[in-house]
C-alpha cells in the first residue's frame, strides 16, 4: 500500500514545498509553512460524483463552446445581490468570511429563508437542527413556519455523506456552515486542518461546476483578520466576501474581495437589529449627525464605494501634545495618508501641526479608502485646530496631491447629485472636474477649487 505524501504549504500565499523551510521562498514570511498530508493516489482526493460527469475531458475549440448567459439567482437581498454582481451565479462557489459573532450565519439564514421558489440545503457542522430552527423563528417567523419554504436542514460533517444527501434532495443551493468543520475520508487528519480544508473546497468546486449547484461556504478568520486555512482556498472559490463590523457598532459592511462574475469594489451595508440584519438602502442619512450646528472638527465628504455614492462624516480633534511627542491616531482611515496630508498642510499652507496631537475618526465604524476623502480630512483638521465650525450645508470632495493641488475624482456627477438629494447647499469640488459639467442643471452651488489654500478660504473665509 502506497504511503501518503507530505507537503508543506504556506499559510499566507499557498506556496508548496516538499520539505520544511523556515522562511517562505515566495512571500518571505517566517514560520508560515504548515505540514499537510496528501493521498498517494491523485484521484483519491477528488472523487468523481455522478452529477459532475458532464464532460469527457477532451479539449474544445473556443468558438464551439456555447456560452449562453444563465439567469442569476435573485437572493431577495438588494445589498447581497449588488456585492455578488447582480445575484448568485448557478454553479458558483462563494466563500463568506468574518469574525465570530459578526452575523455570517444570520445573514445567510435570513437570506435563504426568503428563497421560497428554490430548494436550499443548509448543512451545519456547528449547530444542531433545533438551534437553527430557533434562530429561523426569530428571524422570519412566517417564512420559517411556512410549508412552502424549500429550506432543508442537515447536521453533518462528513463530505461523503453530504454528497449523498445532495444527490437525494437535488437542491438548487447548498450552504455549508462552516468549511472548517467538514472532513473527507480521503484525508487522515482532523477537521479544520490545512489538508482537510484544501481537499474539501477543491472537491466542492468540482461538484458545483459539474452539477450546476451553487454552494456558499461560511469560513472562519484568524486573529490577524485573514481567512482561516491555506491561501489556496481563496484561489479555489469563485467569490470571496468579507463581513466586517465592530461588536460595538450596529452597522455591518459586506465587501467583495474577489469576484469572478462581478466587480470587487461593491459594498453592502446592513444594520444589526434584534430580529436580524436590515438592509441600509440610504446609508448617507444614517451616517450623518443630526445636529452639527456649532461643532468644530466635522467635515462632510461625498465618497464612492463601487458605484454607490454616500455622505460620510469625518471627525477630527487637534490638541496640544500633552506628553511632548505628538500622536497620530486614526479610526477607519489610513494613518499614513493622514501623516501625508498633515505634511502638505505644514509645507504648502503654513499650518504648524508638528507639536499637536491629531485624532481622526470616520463616523459609523466604516473604513473608507476613497482618495476623495482627502479634502474632508484637511477641512476637519483645520476646523478643529482653529475651533472654527464648518457650515452644516457644505460638503467637500477631492484628492489632495503632494504639491497642495486638488486633484480630480471619479463619478463627480453622482457625488453632486447625492449631496443635492440630501439638502446640501454648497459642494467644493476639484476645478478639473468642472469640464463637461452643466452647473446650471443642479440646485446646489458648485464651488471649484484648485489648491488647498483656495479650499481653506472658501470654508473659513
Amino acid at each position: 500500500m502506497a504511503k501518503d505524501k507530505t507537503l508543506y504549504v504556506c499559510d499566507y500565499c499557498g506556496q508548496e514545498s516538499v520539505k520544511w523551510v523556515g522562511k517562505c521562498p515566495s512571500c518571505g514570511k517566517w514560520n508560515s509553512m504548515k505540514e499537510i498530508r496528501m493521498p498517494a493516489s491523485p484521484s483519491a482526493s477528488l472523487k468523481t460524483h455522478p452529477r459532475s460527469e458532464s464532460e469527457d475531458g477532451t479539449p474544445i475549440a473556443v468558438h464551439n463552446i456555447v456560452a449562453a448567459s444563465e439567469p442569476r439567482i435573485d437572493m431577495g437581498d438588494a445589498e447581497l445581490n449588488r456585492v455578488l454582481g447582480g445575484g448568485l451565479v448557478p454553479g458558483s462557489l462563494v466563500l463568506l468570511g468574518g469574525e465570530p459573532g459578526i452575523g455570517k450565519s444570520t445573514l445567510i439564514l435570513q437570506t435563504v429563508l426568503r428563497l421560497t421558489n428554490k430548494k436550499v440545503l443548509y448543512v451545519s457542522g456547528e449547530e444542531s437542527a433545533r438551534q437553527i430552527k430557533l434562530r429561523a423563528d426569530r428571524l422570519l417567523e412566517a417564512d420559517a413556519k411556512s410549508e412552502d419554504n424549500g429550506l432543508l436542514i442537515l447536521t453533518e460533517t462528513s463530505l461523503e455523506r453530504i454528497y449523498t444527501q445532495i444527490e437525494q434532495t437535488k437542491p438548487d443551493l447548498v450552504v455549508i456552515d462552516s468549511i472548517q468543520t467538514i472532513q473527507t475520508e480521503t484525508i487522515e487528519s482532523s477537521p479544520g486542518s490545512l489538508s482537510q480544508i484544501r481537499e474539501c473546497a477543491a472537491s466542492l468546486l468540482k461538484y458545483a461546476k459539474g452539477g450546476g449547484v451553487s454552494i456558499i461556504l461560511i469560513g472562519h478568520i484568524t486573529k490577524e483578520g485573514t481567512l482561516a486555512g491555506p491561501k489556496v482556498l481563496e484561489h479555489i472559490v469563485d467569490a470571496v466576501l468579507q463581513f466586517e463590523g465592530g461588536q460595538h457598532y450596529v452597522y455591518r459592511i459586506l465587501r467583495s474581495i474577489k469576484n469572478r462574475f462581478g466587480s470587487t469594489s461593491e459594498l453592502g451595508i446592513y444594520e444589526m437589529k434584534h430580529d436580524g440584519l436590515r438592509q441600509v438602502c440610504n446609508p448617507s442619512e444614517l451616517l450623518l449627525t443630526d445636529d452639527r450646528e456649532g461643532l468644530s472638527g466635522i467635515a462632510i465628504a461625498c465618497a464612492i464605494e463601487g458605484v454607490r455614492p454616500f455622505m460620510i462624516e469625518t471627525q477630527a480633534l487637534v490638541s496640544t501634545a500633552a506628553y511632548g511627542t505628538a500622536q497620530r491616531s486614526t479610526t477607519g482611515y489610513d494613518g499614513r495618508r493622514l501623516n501625508m496630508l498633515l505634511a502638505v498642510l505644514e509645507k504648502r499652507v503654513g499650518f504648524k501641526l508638528a507639536a499637536k496631537d491629531v485624532f481622526l475618526n470616520i463616523a459609523g465604524g466604516l473604513r473608507v479608502t476613497d482618495p476623495a476623502l482627502d479634502l474632508a480630512v484637511i477641512a476637519a483638521v483645520l476646523s478643529s485646530n482653529g475651533d472654527m465650525p464648518i457650515d452644516t450645508d457644505v460638503c467637500v470632495t477631492g484628492e489632495v496631491g503632494l504639491s497642495g493641488e486638488i486633484r480630480p475624482v471619479s463619478r463627480i456627477e453622482q457625488r453632486i447629485a447625492e449631496a443635492q438629494k440630501l439638502g446640501f447647499q454648497r459642494i467644493l469640488i476639484p476645478s478639473y472636474n468642472m469640464k463637461g459639467i452643466n452647473s446650471g442643471g443642479y440646485k446646489i452651488e458648485i464651488v471649484p477649487v484648485r489648491r488647498v489654500s483656495e479650499a481653506v478660504r472658501e470654508l473659513f473665509g
